[in-house]
């Protein structure tokens, strides 16, 4: 099942975390690619950092608290929050994944 991970970033947190951290995320991510595809920043209509995204493929919203947890960005204060919502890929690289009636 896939998922849509909605990350909300910390006012407060410093703004070097990404920056200091960046490379053990990639590495997580990396060893985390049957699970995670894709992840990535949002920026806000001025361009600026803020917030995460990624898409995953998992069984259990358990198996997402796990992943989530573990990513090197968690323990630096950089989130505040996070949301899981469920989402049915419906289209992708120019065809239909569904057949309505």
């Amino acid at each position: 099942m896939k998922f849509i991970i909605l990350f909300e970033d910390a006012k407060d947190a410093d703004p070097d975390i990404r920056k200091t951290h960046m490379t053990k995320h990639l590495d997580f991510l990396e060893q985390n690619s049957d699970k995670i595809e894709a992840a990535g920043p949002l920026s806000d209509a001025a361009g600026q950092g803020r917030d995460g995204l990624w898409i995953v493929e998992a069984e259990t919203e358990e198996e997402l608290d796990r992943l989530v947890h573990e990513d090197p960005f968690w323990p630096t204060g950089l989130r505040k929050s996070y949301s899981i919502i469920k989402w049915k890929q419906v289209y992708v690289d120019g065809a239909r994944l569904i057949h309505p009636g």
